[in-house]
């Protein structure tokens, strides 16, 4: 399994935790709460949602216009609903605290279910986030202190902003960091129960994750 399809599996078995979905609602959650995932299609859906399926972690339910389809000629909805097998994988991968958790192609993904994960793996995987950039950031300086006279304005400016990118969410997770050792979610309330309603949510609309590259996939148009 390739990195992109093991994070689209976890943000896709995060939102049927919420609840059940069909294949339109869950691209649309994607699109717009998962900064991760702006663009991609159903041609990259379906085929995860048919895995998730066939490994037991989802099922298939006919939607509420079983009864229109016929009418119409259009095929009914499919509904996928986790199931206790799912959940349990889901919270398995929620737990995990490793570079998997923290990595470029994995951080926002994990970032936006952070509502339902404990307080002691955010901070691991935050304070695992800290210690990845600040060293590329060292990497970085060391790099634009050798080739500086090598290089012209503009290729010195591009490496001037993209060290600025790394700095800007080094001293955001430093607050956040702050804000986990002090007891505090996002909202400012003390409370360290996972589920709870952090702005960090996939439901609130978006990551504000400084230096997000989302790389979408080529789009398709399968229907679900």
């Amino acid at each position: 399994m390739s990195r992109r399809s093991g994070i689209l599996e976890f943000a896709v078995l995060g939102l049927l935790r919420e609840s059940p979905m069909h294949g339109y609602e869950l691209r649309k959650r994607l699109n717009t709460s998962l900064g991760v995932f702006r663009a991609f299609s159903y041609g990259t859906l379906y085929p995860c949602l048919k895995t998730l399926v066939a490994n037991g972690w989802l099922i298939e339910e006919p939607g509420n216009d079983t009864e229109a389809a016929p009418l119409t000629g259009r095929r009914a909805k499919i509904v996928y609903r986790l199931t206790a097998e799912g959940k349990e994988h889901f919270e398995q991968l929620l737990s995990q605290t490793g570079p998997e958790a923290y990595e470029d192609e994995t951080f926002a993904a994990r970032f936006a279910f952070f509502g339902q994960t404990s307080r002691d793996v955010r901070m691991r995987v935050l304070e695992g986030r800290r210690s990845r950039l600040e060293e590329r950031l060292e990497k970085m300086r060391l790099s634009l202190a050798r080739t500086r006279e090598r290089l012209d304005d503009y290729t010195l400016e591009l490496q001037r902003h993209g060290m600025e990118s790394v700095e800007r969410e080094v001293r955001w997770l430093n607050e956040l960091i702050e804000s986990e050792r002090a007891g505090r979610d996002l909202k400012g309330s003390a409370t360290g129960e996972p589920g709870s309603r952090d702005t960090t949510s996939g439901a609130s609309g978006g990551l504000p994750r400084p230096g997000d590259d989302p790389r979408p996939d080529t789009p398709g148009d399968t229907a679900t």
